[in-house]
């Protein structure tokens, strides 16, 4: 294939759990201190972290804006193994749509639609693979075959809600849920017609490859998570019993360039299949308190150090 020579048309974000966001009200920094660290480190957006934690309308369009900031899109989970927990949850869908619709593309300036806020769809964490994140993957603990079509339909009716308000969602895959591993994000694609989030970091504890999986699934890669990963870190927390949040606090998704993840590879592939869109570069970090200045050091440094991976990265690539 030739290689392009037209600007590439990607821009890239940060997110809230980066710097240890999981919650709302246990934030270890403000939100304005966020989005103006995010600025300074040369991030384009962020992903919303908690929905209300940046703020909803009409003040998280202007605090974006204030900041040079786009929102790149936000995390909602639905549980679609349960049919009453489900209609439960598309109050929090609901919710998350009116900032995200608030938001449009304010933050960076036009109406570009591939830089639309992508409601970002998933599963809640299922307990006994939670507990045994990543390959080798435990099939007994797999969604039922016959759970598939009504979980599947559930799914296609989120995503029709997204779509009834204007906006594009993509699925992310997840250690410790549902779609996990390459052959239930298979299915999912095979299933539904919604759009994915590849997260490489995820993928690559799962047992897959994020080159072949961008080559694989480029027709349907709607946003990407950058994030590196370790399986030496996986397979040590794993012989030991640990659950997910054991291998997030070993350091099982470091910062860029110190795991296994071949980014300049990745983002060559991404040029490749013609992907446009937010690039958001994520690091699962353990939960910290405000009060503990250290981790936010650590945080702060991190993502300021991921951004300048990312950008020799491209340069590897031949991309920049």
């Amino acid at each position: 294939m030739t290689a392009r020579t037209d600007p590439w048309a990607v821009r890239v974000a940060s997110a809230p759990v980066s710097f240890g966001v999981y919650r709302a009200d246990s934030a270890p920094l403000g939100s304005q201190e966020l989005l103006a660290t995010m600025r300074e480190a040369g991030y384009d957006g962020t992903d919303s972290g908690p929905i209300g934690y940046l703020g909803t309308a009409p003040i998280l369009p202007e605090r974006l804006a204030a900041h040079g900031l786009g929102l790149a899109g936000g995390w909602v989970d639905l549980r679609y193994d349960d049919p009453d927990g489900f209609r439960e949850d598309l109050a929090a869908l609901d919710a998350a749509l009116d900032v995200f619709t608030a938001v449009g593309d304010a933050g960076a300036g036009t109406a570009d639609p591939r830089f639309a806020p992508r409601p970002t769809l998933a599963c809640p964490d299922r307990p006994e693979r939670f507990a045994r994140p990543g390959m080798p993957a435990d099939l007994r603990l797999s969604l039922p075959d016959d759970d598939w079509p009504a979980y599947a339909g559930r799914i296609g009716e989120a995503a029709a809600r997204c779509r009834d308000r204007g906006l594009e969602p993509v699925f992310h895959h997840h250690l410790g849920t549902d779609v996990e591993t390459p052959e239930e994000v298979e299915r999912l694609l095979g299933s539904t017609d919604v759009s994915l989030c590849l997260d490489t970091g995820h993928l690559w504890l799962a047992g897959g490859n994020p080159v072949a999986a961008i080559r694989d699934w480029s027709s349907r890669i709607r946003q990407v998570h950058v994030k590196d990963a370790s399986r030496d870190v996986l397979a040590r927390i794993r012989g030991g019993g640990g659950d997910l949040w054991d291998l997030v606090a070993a350091g099982g998704f470091p910062p860029l360039g110190q795991g296994d993840l071949d980014l300049p590879a990745v983002l060559a592939e991404l040029r490749r299949s013609g992907y446009e869109g937010w690039i958001v570069i994520e690091q699962d970090v353990p939960a910290f308190r405000a009060s503990d200045t250290e981790a936010l050091a650590r945080a702060v440094a991190d993502q300021r150090a991921n951004r300048t991976a990312f950008g020799e990265a491209l340069r590897a690539a031949g991309l920049a």
